[in-house]
């Protein structure tokens, strides 16, 4: 009887292991590689930082001279009637009058009260905070990676305990048939043995389904087909060595979030220079070289042409706006007040925080060391119970007792480590070092 049972449970591993073979084994580095590759959201705020770089330039500061080409011709068709002074009068039909001029002109601003380069520093600025939101961006997005990866290792491993657990209730099942057979047991107890077997049953296809959207979930987040299928490695492995300090100086030093809020910053400082210049002169200077040409058919003059270069400067200060100078100074100045009392509450939120997630993290820690004994302890009950239940010196009940005592460690060590390595993983996102 038991080299029957043996036998089965041998043929049903090796199924399992044929159909897992069969499948793409998914590493956690390949799922961050693609998600880097594919995600929209990566995509979209790396062309964000395209349009960033691309701002930076001297021409969009307004430093660079601007030249027109413009060329203008008009032409006319009119009956005209002339007197001159001394009475005489002058007068044609369908007169022909055209004129044509082209040429080209520089226009240059040489001196803007140096908002120019204000204005250069603030695009420098803003590609610092674009650069920051795609790595926040990226962060966020390799932290999803994560969490819906090891989500998956724990369904797996739950499936693998819901698997062992079918193994033990047909064997349950079974041994309950032979008993009936030859008289040793009741039907009550085959019943049971059957109902036992098949609430099993029930609990791994809610966890396959389960286990089946987590996949569909995570290849969305890889923005790759949702039919692909694979499985994960078998394993979570929990960072116990993080050290609150270090993740501290870390977050002060890296964090996208307080690094955008400090470029802000820089942003209204550099806006409040450029409204400064209001109060200084603009100087222009211009030059061109034009050419026009003119014919009349009535007239002290039919014809005349002239060409030649033409320059200058202007110059401009504002003496009265209706206070507007100061009044855009005096908002500039609140914004950047703004800017630091952003930085500071951002930087409360991020020690606040990482307090509560270290916390997190250790109470994780104890939990897994306590549910890994607790696992191991259910492990050899049930093998214990299982050997008595074999030779029927214990009841029905108190075998059902110590298999679903097994399941519900299994489970709990597993839901352990998961809720372990998210805490890992929220650390490191706000410590800004989560690798990719």
């Amino acid at each position: 009887m038991n080299t029957k049972i043996l036998f089965q449970s041998f043929i049903l591993l090796l199924f399992c292991v044929a159909k897992t073979n069969a499948q793409e084994v998914l590493t956690l580095e390949s799922a961050v590689k693609i998600a880097l590759e594919n995600n929209y959201e990566i995509k979209i705020a790396t062309n964000n930082l395209d349009i960033e770089k691309t701002n930076v330039a001297i021409g969009n500061a307004g430093m660079l001279p601007k030249v027109t080409a413009t060329i203008v011709d008009n032409n006319s068709v009119q009956n005209s009637s002339q007197t001159r002074q001394d009475g005489t009068q002058t007068e044609l039909d369908n007169a022909k009058n055209n004129s044509l001029s082209y040429g080209v002109g520089l226009d240059w601003t040489i001196f803007d009260g140096m908002r120019m380069f204000a204005r250069l520093d603030q695009l420098k600025e803003l590609q610092k905070l674009g650069e920051a939101q795609l790595k926040l961006t990226l962060i966020t997005k390799i932290s999803d990676v994560h969490a819906a990866y090891y989500d998956l290792v724990q369904q797996q491993q739950q499936l693998i305990a819901l698997d062992t657990t079918i193994v033990i209730s047909n064997q349950r099942l079974t041994l309950a048939k032979n008993r009936f057979t030859i008289g040793k047991a009741s039907k009550l107890e085959v019943l049971n043995a059957q109902v036992d077997l098949n609430t099993d049953q029930v609990a791994i296809l809610r966890q396959k389904e389960l286990y089946a959207n987590s996949k569909i979930l995570l290849n969305q987040i890889l923005a790759r087909d949702l039919k692909s299928d694979f499985k994960v490695i078998d394993a979570i492995a929990v960072d116990n060595q993080l050290l609150l300090p270090e993740l501290t100086a870390l977050a002060e030093k890296q964090n996208p979030q307080l690094e955008a809020q400090i470029i802000n910053k820089k942003v209204a400082e550099l806006e409040l220079k450029q409204i400064k210049a209001g109060r200084y002169p603009t100087i222009k200077v211009n030059t061109g070289y034009n050419f026009s040409e003119s014919q009349s058919s009535l007239g002290f003059v039919s014809q005349s042409a002239s060409r030649g270069l033409n320059y200058g400067f202007s110059a401009s200060l504002n003496i009265f706006d209706g206070f507007s100078q100061n009044r855009n100074e005096k908002i500039a100045k609140i914004q950047i007040e703004n800017s630091k009392m952003t930085i500071e509450q951002q930087n409360l939120i991020l020690h606040s925080q990482l307090a509560t997630s270290y916390q997190t993290y250790l109470t994780n820690l104890e939990l897994i060391a306590l549910e890994g004994k607790n696992e191991s302890i259910a492990k050899q009950n049930l093998s214990i119970t299982l050997d008595k239940f074999r030779i029927g010196t214990i009841t029905t009940l108190e075998f059902r007792t110590a298999q679903l005592n097994y399941v519900n460690a299994k489970v709990r060590y597993s839901n352990a480590q998961f809720l372990g390595k998210l805490s890992e993983i929220a650390l490191r996102e706000l410590a800004g070092n989560l690798n990719f």
